[in-house]
């Protein structure tokens, strides 16, 4: 684990922080894990790690194939993926194996407000109430009809911040338009792809600009207390890691809980990744290291 003599943040807001910040999607591109390996590395993390890790994340076509890996322990807690008409019995899958728990669903992207609606009606009779759920959001002009249809229900959006290819990752101005699409309307959000690292920056291998995820964070905070997009925006935009680090590290406990209500997680393929970050930044101490 990278260590840093950079003072942590203060002990009062980095549980709210952090905590299940993290979803481990190591099964997803790039890392592509294979289950085998992913299960028992899960375990490894959430024994090391705590809280800060989240659900495992895993596609409803898998789950056969994660029953044949779970081994012994405690049940596993998984983010479930799978389209609104597989969501019914793929829940059911979960719920009856004795080695895994639901705990939360991701239905993927909505193409418009109709796709939305079906997608609601069947969260609604599906899900428990403790159980979260999110619906990925369209990069079309479909976007504000989805979200309306999400607002006032209790499931966030999900939004997509990178991928395998250039043009899956949003510009600054495009994200922050997109949170404040949701969080003006009271919607929470989750990410997934591309937020490796805390802080934006170029990838040396592939080019691709990478948001962080402690700019999203800002800008969230930012919109959450009535600023406009373009100033989210210039927090999305920002590369320099101490001036980020140093702008998280100030918030107080109310902050920190309003931004993570806002921006409540992010499926990573390496958990490490980002908590190696924090902890070179000053905003966690380092945790003991063991193989992962």
């Amino acid at each position: 684990m990278t260590t840093s003599s950079a003072p942590s943040t203060g002990a009062h807001a980095a549980p709210v922080l952090v905590t299940g910040l993290f979803d481990d999607a190591a099964l997803f591109p790039p890392g592509n894990a294979p289950m085998a390996a992913a299960v028992p590395a899960h375990r490894r993390l959430r024994a090391r790690l705590g809280d800060l890790v989240g659900p495992f994340v895993v596609p409803a076509a898998r789950l056969g194939e994660l029953a044949e890996h779970l081994g012994d322990g405690e049940p596993l807690g998984v983010s479930l993926i799978a389209a609104a008409g597989d969501l019914p019995a793929a829940a059911a899958r979960v719920t009856a194996c004795p080695g895994l728990t639901l705990a939360a669903v991701e239905v993927p992207v909505a193409t418009d407000a109709a796709a939305a609606r079906e997608a609601v009606r069947v969260l609604d009779d599906v899900l428990p109430a403790d159980v979260p759920a999110a619906v990925e959001v369209p990069r079309t002009a479909a976007r504000d009809g989805v979200l309306d249809v999400l607002a006032g229900t209790r499931y966030r959006a999900k939004l997509r911040t990178g991928g395998v290819r250039a043009a899956l990752f949003p510009s600054p101005v495009e994200l922050a338009d997109t949170l404040h699409a949701c969080l003006t309307r009271g919607i929470a959000v989750k990410c997934t792809a591309g937020l490796h690292s805390a802080v934006r920056h170029t990838d040396p291998g592939t080019g691709f600009e990478h948001h962080g995820f402690l700019n999203v964070l800002l800008a969230a905070s930012a919109l959450v207390s009535g600023a406009p997009p373009a100033v989210a925006a210039q927090w999305l935009a920002g590369t320099d890691p101490g001036t980020v680090a140093s702008a998280v590290r100030a918030w107080p406990v109310d902050r920190a809980a309003r931004a993570r209500a806002a921006f409540t997680s992010f499926g990573t393929c390496s958990v490490l990744e980002p908590v190696d970050d924090l902890v070179t930044l000053g905003l966690l101490p380092s945790p003991e290291r063991s193989p992962a």
